[in-house]
């Protein structure tokens, strides 16, 4: 479990970093919208605390789609007249205020489900209009740097969504790792343009993760684990095909 928390999700950010130069930032802001944060974390909770436990967080995790948009939103505009750490700070401030009231309207999955749905197909309209700049071709100690931050990150919300409850540890398996790491190093070294690009690209892709948990939370509690997984994946994988064909 301790190497899946560690490896996964660096080894993910490298390949996205590398996306991001070749094929630009929408591109690399969609492919993170794969579930590969949440997924394994859902995974290690329905392991270490159990099936129904695992099921009320991939349920919050749903609702927690609201909440990463936000983040990506306050991010992407805050970016355009400040430095990251102002844009960074608004962009969690932005997160923590719709997680905590998503956290008190407790929606159950086909709410969860709409309520992500909306949002993501409303989201990338609310972007700012920017013009991405060129890419930064990060050095090998940058990239390392974001490898490292991406895994600090998600061990750490691992570890704090194992000992919070179900909810909250479903909206913490959400918390935007990913989307901050490539946000703040594109905003350092491509410029604002490129962040915010990159944001919309991930409201853009995140289709696939609503369609892997609505698949996975119904399935924790009624099959077997392996099953469950394997036909949240499969959906995951048709919904980003889909989205792929669209772009």
């Amino acid at each position: 479990m301790l190497a899946l928390k560690l490896l996964l999700v660096p080894a993910f950010l490298g390949l996205l970093t590398l996306v991001a130069r070749w094929l630009g930032p929408a591109v690399a802001g969609w492919l993170a919208g794969l579930p590969l944060v949440a997924g394994p974390i859902v995974l290690i909770l329905a392991l270490e605390q159990g099936a129904a436990f695992a099921a009320t967080a991939a349920t919050a995790t749903l609702a927690a789609v609201v909440a990463s948009t936000a983040f990506g939103l306050a991010y992407a505009h805050t970016a355009q007249r400040h430095g990251w750490p102002v844009a960074l700070a608004t962009g969690l401030a932005a997160w923590v205020m719709v997680a905590a009231l998503m956290q008190q309207l407790a929606p159950g999955l086909p709410l969860a489900v709409l309520l992500a749905v909306a949002v993501l197909a409303l989201a990338p309209r609310a972007f700012p209009k920017v013009v991405a700049e060129a890419s930064h071709r990060p050095g090998s100690q940058e990239l390392l740097l974001r490898m490292v931050a991406g895994a600090l990150l998600t061990l750490a919300v691992a570890q704090a969504a194992a000992s919070i409850g179900g909810h909250w540890s479903g909206l913490l398996a959400l918390f935007p790792v990913l989307a901050s790491v490539l946000a703040v190093f594109s905003h350092r070294h491509s410029g604002p343009g490129f962040a915010a690009t990159l944001l919309q690209g991930l409201a853009r892709g995140m289709f696939s993760l609503v369609a892997f948990f609505a698949v996975l939370a119904p399935l924790l509690v009624r099959r077997p684990l392996a099953e469950a997984f394997g036909a949240a994946v499969l959906a995951c994988l048709l919904v980003q095909v889909a989205t792929l064909r669209r772009r």
